[in-house]
């Protein structure tokens, strides 16, 4: 795992996301490990991640053993990506995105 992307637990959601986006956006990107395009995207999610250091808080939760919060978010399919601002959901991406796409997206919610 990139060394700016850190896994997020349904224990520790509301700390490592919720509260943590009041501060500076946070990108949730839900995966599993059987899931082939979340297997896919995970290289962009780690380049996202290194390119909006201290600009954009990026984690990754593990829907198979962290049930809770994907459904409390109403995940229906994985690859998902929700940015978290302000301490709410502020957009959704679904799917294997490429990184061009998910970089509109966040330009979006910072500054």
């Amino acid at each position: 795992m990139a060394e700016n992307v850190s896994n997020v637990t349904d224990s520790n959601f509301q700390a490592e996301v919720v509260e943590a986006s009041k501060a500076q956006p946070v990108m949730v990107d839900f995966w599993a490990e059987w899931c082939r395009p979340c297997h896919v995207l995970a290289p962009t999610v780690a380049e996202l991640a290194n390119d909006y250091a201290g600009r954009l808080k990026v984690v990754k939760l593990n829907v198979d053993e962290n049930q809770n919060a994907a459904f409390k978010f109403n995940i229906r399919g994985i690859p998902t990506l929700l940015i978290f601002k302000g301490g709410l959901v502020a957009d959704q991406l679904v799917g294997a995105l490429p990184k061009d796409q998910i970089e509109k997206v966040i330009q979006r919610h910072l500054g």
